[in-house]
């Protein structure tokens, strides 16, 4: 099976108007890459976790009007779903791939995990490298890359996410559009699974 790489016309899919015309886009050209990407990370991360992880690719169906600005595959430890659990995903939008461990607003480990990261801030915060993002909306573009945050508005960021019911946290990876266009298949896969692997610890800190 082919590792699938991203082209440009792919991240052109989100310029696309219209719901159906970009859902269109979306199912014929990004899912069947999530397919595969999504079993190659399925197989590394049950290895991984020490328990089986089912591949769930965003499908959008409670929307009818606005087209979605990103798409996404995620894998969670419940064949059921993933938005309640502690999960990993890669996704794309029209700017970059991004490849987060998330925690997102239905998740009911949010509150447990902030004060446990607050608790080990000194020795876990220091194996995020600086190089990676958090972003507190899923939905929204707006990520901050680790280098540019005080430790202080560290804190500030686990403190909401431990009293903001809607607050969320996502970490890892962002790969801009000329870089990813240049990524093979292997090439992407690699780095989906470094990503992974460096986050883990803090998947491990979520379920405490």
């Amino acid at each position: 099976m082919n590792k699938p790489g991203f082209i440009d016309q792919d991240f052109q899919v989100f310029h696309i108007d219209g719901l159906e015309p970009r859902m269109y886009a979306i199912k014929r050209n990004i899912q069947p890459k999530f397919e595969i990407i999504g079993q190659h990370i399925s197989s590394f991360l049950t290895m991984k976790l020490g328990e089986p992880v089912t591949v769930h690719i965003a499908k959008h169906a409670r929307r009818t009007v606005n087209p979605p600005e990103e798409t996404w595959v995620a894998w969670s430890t419940s064949k059921r779903g993933y938005k309640g659990l502690p999960h990993f995903q890669f996704g794309i939008r029209d700017t970059h791939l991004f490849i987060w461990f998330a925690l997102i607003y239905e998740c009911e480990r949010k509150q447990p995990f902030a004060r446990n990261l607050r608790e080990q801030f000194d020795e876990m915060w220091p194996t995020i490298p600086d190089s990676y993002y958090f972003s507190q909306d899923h939905t929204m573009p707006d990520v901050t890359r680790k280098a540019d945050l005080t430790e202080e508005q560290a804190h500030k960021l686990l403190d909401r996410l431990e009293k903001v019911k809607k607050a969320e946290f996502l970490c890892g990876s962002v790969i801009p559009r000329k870089e990813a266009c240049r990524l093979s298949g292997d090439d992407l896969i690699s780095k989906i699974e470094s990503t992974c692997e460096t986050l883990y610890p803090l998947y491990q800190l979520s379920l405490k």
